[in-house]
C-alpha cells in the first residue's frame, strides 16, 4: 500500500487528464447501469401486452437505449484515450528521471551493476507503470463505482435476492489475497532475469569481435539462450498461478449467477416476484460481477506492476553519495593551481588505493604521474574531478577546497582525455564540439589542428561530416585520441587530464599527439599519466607512485639521476 500510495502521488502532475477520465468513466458507469434497467422496463411493456400506448413507450426506450450506447462509445473513448495519454506521460517521466539519477551516481555505483540491467530498469520496468496508471487506478474507480451502483439498484429491486448475490465476494477477495501473495515474488524474479538477459545481450554486442575472433558464437549462444529461457520459465511460473486463479475467480461468479437463479425462481413460486425483476436481476448479474471477475485481470496487472516498479524506485531511492552542499561555492576565473594535502582513498575499507599523498602543481605547469600499474594513478586523477571522494584529506584547485566547490563548476574546468577513449556514433565535427554545443565550425576546426587531427579529417571522403560510427569505431587508435584531444582543447578548460592518452598508438602517432600536448603545454595544467615515459620527458614534474604513494618526485633528468624506480624504469624503455 505505501508504494501504491507513492505511485499514486506521481500521477497527480497529470490530474486534468485523470479528473476528465475519471469523469468520463463515471458517465460510462451510469450508461452502464441505465441500460439494463430500460432493457427490463421495456420487457414489462411486453409482458403486460403491447398497445398503442405500449408501442410509443418502446419506442421512447429504444430511441433512450441508442442514446446511451453512443454516449458509452464518447464515454469510453475519452476514459481509455486521455487514462492511456496520462499514464504514457508518466512512463516517459519516469525513464527520463530514473535516466538522470544514474547519471548524476557516483561512479563506484556502476562497479557491481550490468549496463543492460540498468537499461531494463530504465526501459522495461517503467514501461509496466502503464498498466497501473492507465488500466489498474481507472479500472478500479470503474469497478468500485460499478459494483455500488449495481449493489444499490439490486437492493432496491429485491434486498434478499442481492444479499443471496453477495455471497461469493468473500471468497474472491481471499483467493485474491492469495493470488497477489503467491504470484509477485515469480514476476520480481520475471524482472531480474529479463535485467540480466539484457545485460548479457549487452556485453556480447560490445564484445562480437572477441567473440568471433575465439570461435565462442555457440558457447555465448547458450548462455544467452540460458538466460533467456530463465526468465521465461520466471514467468510461466507467474501464468500458472494466473491460469489457476482466474477460472477459480469465474467459477466462484458462477455459483452467485447459479444461487440467483435458483433463489430468484423460489421467490418468483412463493413470493410472486415479477418476470421483468428476475430479467433485472439477470441483466445486472453481469454488471455485478465484471468488476468482481476485472479483480483478478487488476491483480495480475498490479503485481507485474510492482514488480517493476520496485526495481525502478530501488534506483530512485539510491542516495547520490556525492553532490553539492548547501553552500557550494562555484569556481570561477580558475589558473589551475592544484594542490593534495595528505589524500588517502579505498574502494572498500579494508583495501586502500592511495596513502597519504600529497604534492603540488602549479597553474599551467605539466604534472606527470608515472608508475607500475594498479597503483592509483587513474584514481588520483578522478579524485580531481570528485567522481570519487576521498577517504581523508583534502584537495585544493586555487585554494578552494574541491568539496566545498559545485560539481557542475569543477568539471567544467577540467577535460580529460582517457586511454579508453570513447567517442559517442555522430560526426567527427559532433563529437569534437560535443562539450560546446554553440562552437562554430572555425572553433572545430582549430581545436583539431591543435590536436594535430585536421588533416587526417580533411583527407576523409566527408571531412568534419564523416560518422565516427558506435565508439569511433571507424577511426583509428591515434585518431580518435587526437579528436579527445581536440574536443578537450575546443572546451578551453584550464585543467586537462590525459589517462595513457599515446598507450595505444604506433611511435609516429605517438609524436603528434606528443605534438599536440607540447602544443598546449603552458596555457593549461596538465595532469598525465603515461607508462611511455618519452612522452613526459618534459614534464615540469614527475611523480612516481608506488603501492599508492608517491615516492619519487622530480623532473625527468633529477630522477634519472636518483637512481631509483624511475631510473630503472626508463632504463628499461630505452633498451
Amino acid at each position: 500500500m505505501k508504494m501504491l500510495w507513492r505511485l499514486s502521488r506521481e500521477a497527480i502532475r497529470y490530474k486534468k487528464l485523470y479528473i476528465i477520465a475519471i469523469l468520463a468513466t463515471l458517465g460510462l458507469t451510469a450508461v452502464n447501469l441505465a441500460a439494463p434497467k430500460a432493457l427490463s422496463a421495456m420487457t414489462g411493456v411486453v409482458e403486460r401486452g403491447v398497445d398503442d400506448a405500449g408501442l410509443r413507450q418502446i419506442g421512447m426506450l429504444t430511441a433512450l437505449l441508442v442514446g446511451l450506447y453512443l454516449l458509452r462509445i464518447l464515454f469510453r473513448f475519452l476514459s481509455n484515450y486521455l487514462a492511456h495519454k496520462a499514464a504514457w506521460y508518466l512512463v516517459g517521466d519516469l525513464r527520463t528521471r530514473t535516466y538522470d539519477k544514474l547519471e548524476r551516481m557516483h561512479l563506484g555505483y556502476f562497479h557491481d551493476k550490468q549496463t543492460g540491467d540498468l537499461m531494463s530498469r530504465v526501459v522495461n520496468d517503467t514501461r509496466d507503470f502503464e498498466l497501473l496508471y492507465a488500466h489498474m487506478i481507472p479500472e478500479s474507480i470503474t469497478n468500485l463505482v460499478t459494483f455500488l451502483g449495481v449493489l444499490i439498484v439490486l437492493l432496491t429491486i429485491n434486498p434478499k435476492l442481492a444479499l443471496i448475490t453477495c455471497a461469493p465476494i468473500p471468497l474472491i477477495l481471499v483467493s485474491g489475497i492469495i493470488f497477489s501473495k503467491k504470484v509477485r515474488p515469480y514476476f520480481r524474479i520475471s524482472q531480474k532475469k529479463m535485467g540480466e538477459l539484457n545485460g548479457k545481450l549487452q556485453d556480447n554486442l560490445s564484445g562480437i569481435h572477441e567473440i568471433q575472433s575465439f570461435g565462442r558464437e555457440e558457447y555465448e549462444t547458450g548462455k544467452v539462450d540460458e538466460r533467456n529461457f530463465e526468465h521465461i520459465r520466471a514467468m510461466l511460473q507467474a501464468l500458472k498461478i494466473s491460469a489457476i486463479f482466474h477460472p477459480s475467480v469465474e467459477f466462484i461468479s458462477s455459483l452467485g449467477t447459479i444461487l440467483v437463479v435458483g433463489f430468484g425462481g423460489y421467490l418468483a413460486y412463493r413470493e410472486g416476484l415479477r418476470v421483468e425483476d428476475i430479467v433485472a436481476f439477470l441483466l445486472y448479474l453481469g454488471l455485478f460481477y465484471g468488476p468482481v471477475t476485472g479483480l483478478a485481470n487488476l491483480l495480475e496487472s498490479m503485481q507485474q506492476s510492482m514488480a517493476g516498479a520496485e526495481r525502478v524506485m530501488a534506483v530512485l531511492d539510491t542516495p547520490c553519495e556525492i553532490q553539492d552542499k548547501p553552500r557550494a561555492v562555484s569556481l570561477k576565473g580558475v589558473r589551475g593551481d592544484i594542490r593534495f594535502d595528505h589524500v588517502s582513498f579505498s574502494y572498500s575499507n579494508d583495501i586502500p588505493v592511495l596513502r597519504d599523498v600529497s604534492f603540488h602543481c602549479a597553474p599551467g605547469k605539466m604534472l606527470a604521474l608515472v608508475g607500475p600499474t594498479g597503483v592509483g594513478k587513474t584514481t588520483l586523477t578522478q579524485l580531481i574531478s570528485r567522481f570519487y571522494e576521498p577517504s581523508s584529506g583534502h584537495i585544493f584547485i586555487d585554494g578552494t577546497d574541491i568539496a566545498d566547490v559545485s560539481l557542475e563548476s569543477l568539471r567544467r574546468n577540467i577535460s580529460p582525455v582517457l586511454q579508453d577513449t570513447f567517442l559517442f556514433n555522430g560526426t567527427i565535427a559532433e563529437n569534437i564540439g560535443y562539450a560546446v554545443p554553440d562552437a562554430s565550425p572555425e572553433d572545430i576546426r582549430e581545436a583539431a589542428r591543435a590536436a594535430n587531427i585536421h588533416e587526417d579529417i580533411l583527407a576523409m571522403p566527408e571531412g568534419y561530416d564523416t560518422q565516427v560510427g558506435e565508439r569511433g569505431l571507424r577511426l583509428s587508435g591515434g585518431q580518435k585520441q587526437r579528436v579527445a584531444i581536440a574536443r578537450a582543447i575546443l572546451r578551453k578548460s584550464p585543467i586537462i587530464i590525459l589517462d595513457e592518452a599515446t598507450a595505444s598508438v604506433d611511435v609516429e602517432t605517438e609524436q603528434q599527439i606528443q605534438a599536440a600536448i607540447s602544443g598546449i603545454a603552458g596555457t593549461r595544467t596538465i595532469i598525465a599519466i603515461a607508462h611511455r615515459l618519452s612522452t613526459i620527458r618534459n614534464a615540469d614534474k614527475i611523480l612516481v607512485i608506488e603501492d599508492g604513494r608517491v615516492t619519487e618526485e622530480g623532473t625527468h633528468e633529477e630522477l634519472v639521476a636518483l637512481g631509483g624506480s624511475y631510473a630503472r624504469m626508463n632504463r628499461i624503455q630505452a633498451k
